[in-house]
């Protein structure tokens, strides 16, 4: 009897520890999308365009951190095709991240499913296709990760939200632009610019005397944009996963692959007011416009539009440096932003990478430090991963700035695991730049004019530099980050503007150990897709 009952306490633990296991464990998060081309009238004229469940653009994904997300994606378009997830470090799962460095392409008439979680992060993102120039033609659509309920967030809980994906839009296809890069032929400036995939103003309706959270992504291939609101103040809260100071501002830019979130209240006369978002640095400068529609309203916008801001780089850069870390609020987990003490870790390896514009075998190509990308057939984490040689060469670029003529190949850079890297994006060219790195964030601690040079780092900002994935360079400048590459995998280095990665402006650095373990990186998942040289096992 004894026996029986010490069974029966057991046999209960374990059904209670079970489900209990069961109830702690993440959401799951599901969704079926089918990738087709279809047409729709852009800028007054029928486009082929990328939709996504028959949306342009495509759903947007609303999450809360940790929870995990399920997508499988059926490829209808007649070549492969890739999502990427722009700005989920995908931790432990490179494997997700939906880049050709990492993954097979989705061949046509297949479908294949990712499998990831939001872990440890908060805030607006982003996802785009990452094959050919597919993200011209759509395809994008926005990512939106919440607190969870047990962390407080810093401002009070606006009444609602919207999300904005502003974009550049040529009304020459996707293949006609690809077309032209493939034959050494820089593009043109867009067309316009787009609201949600719009050419006519969208529409966002509140409640005067309300609070409403604005989420703003570039998900544009080529051009910075300034956003502002008629008549309204935007008060930033958060930047790519950072809670920021609360500065007010008139205008904000948004320069290609970021995303912030403001606070707008609904304090002016019961009325329409323009949405603007403007080009900068192009000449001519696109303007488009969404209408904020207080509830109630019966009067139409009225012009003029609110004032873009001067043309010259010197006001963005002064801009940007305003926008820093809020060090005492929580982000995912509960401990204070500003726990991280950044600005006091030993740095162990400084990379300078300067990108130029060359000629390669008698077209355009752009390069990083004499190393112009091109993909390889098979990716490159299948062949470290399952040791494929003859797919690339580890730190088969240089790490500083070169004279030599650019070279075609697959550039990798070789990091450990923790290693705390200095990263300085050199821009010698009269453009402006931005880069993003997958897998992580970085602490943007500085931006200055001409060439860098180490006395520069007198200047950086060791205290509350923003956290972010996608930083702007400016045009004959710098600008100097920190990162701590604390997942292991093979992350990509990349210009966020398009064209420029499509030649070749990229590269990846490779985090690794010698010790496998889950609790660093996970095994390729089972529907892993194999290409190139690589063959299921």
């Amino acid at each position: 009897m004894r026996q029986a009952s010490i069974l029966y306490f057991c046999v209960g633990l374990l059904a209670l520890l079970s489900e209990t296991r069961v109830r702690a464990e993440d959401p799951y998060r599901y969704y079926t999308w089918t990738v087709t081309y279809g047409t729709r009238t852009v800028l007054d004229k029928p486009q082929t365009v990328i939709l996504i469940n028959g949306q342009f653009p495509g759903p947007n994904i609303e999450c809360v951190t940790n929870d995990n997300i399920i997508v499988n994606v059926t490829n209808k378009l007649n070549e492969p095709f890739l999502i990427t997830w722009n700005g989920i470090k995908q931790r432990r799962t490179v494997w997700q991240d939906g880049v050709l460095g990492t993954n097979c392409p989705i061949p046509p008439g297949t479908s294949w499913t990712y499998k990831f979680q939001a872990k440890d992060q908060i805030g607006t993102y982003n996802y785009f296709p990452s094959t050919t120039m597919h993200r011209a033609a759509g395809g994008f659509g926005g990512f939106n990760i919440a607190s969870r309920s047990v962390i407080a967030i810093p401002y009070p809980i606006p009444v609602g939200e919207f999300t904005l994906l502003v974009s550049d839009w040529y009304k020459a296809g996707h293949q006609a632009l690809e077309k032209d890069l493939d034959q050494g032929k820089t593009l043109p400036v867009p067309d316009a610019l787009l609201i949600n995939g719009l050419s006519k103003p969208a529409s966002f309706t509140g409640e005067k005397g309300k609070t409403y959270k604005f989420r703003i992504s570039n998900v544009g291939i080529s051009t910075s944009i300034n956003f502002r609101i008629q008549g309204h103040t935007l008060t930033l809260v958060e930047v790519e996963g950072a809670h920021t100071i609360q500065e007010k501002y008139e205008s904000l830019d948004v320069h290609v692959g970021q995303s912030v979130a403001v606070l707008v209240t609904l304090q002016s006369a019961v009325k329409d007011y323009y949405i603007v978002a403007s080009s900068r640095f192009t000449k001519p400068i696109l303007t488009t416009t969404a209408i904020l529609r207080y509830a109630g309203s019966n009067t139409p916008p009225s012009l003029p539009l609110p004032i873009a801001p001067t043309y010259h780089v010197h006001w963005s850069m002064k801009q940007a440096r305003t926008i820093r870390l809020n060090l005492t609020a929580n982000a995912a987990r509960p401990n204070p932003q500003g726990s991280f003490h950044y600005g006091t870790i030993k740095v162990d390896k400084t990379f300078v990478f300067a990108n130029t514009a060359e000629k390669i075998n008698g077209k355009l190509r752009y390069a990083v430090n004499g190393r112009s990308y091109v993909d390889p057939s098979t990716p490159l984490k299948l062949a470290d991963w399952y040791n494929i040689p003859g797919v690339f060469s580890l730190d088969s670029m240089k790490t500083t700035p070169v004279n030599t003529p650019a070279v075609l190949g697959a550039s990798v850079v070789g990091t450990l695991l923790h290693d705390f890297v200095e990263i300085v994006f050199q821009n010698n060219e009269n453009t402006i730049q931005s880069w993003h790195l997958s897998g992580t964030s970085f602490y943007v601690v500085g931006y200055g004019d001409n060439v860098w040079n180490s006395t520069m780092r007198k200047r950086y900002n060791l205290l509350d530099a923003v956290s972010r994935h996608t930083v702007q360079v400016y045009p004959t400048a710098w600008t100097a980050i920190f990162v701590s590459l604390d997942n292991k995998g093979m992350w990509n280095l990349r210009s966020a503007i398009w064209p420029r990665r499509y030649l070749g402006q990229q590269l990846y650095i490779r985090v690794w150990n010698d010790e496998r373990s889950l609790f660093t990186e996970s095994d390729p998942p089972p529907n892993t897709l194999f290409c190139g040289l690589a063959k299921r096992p």
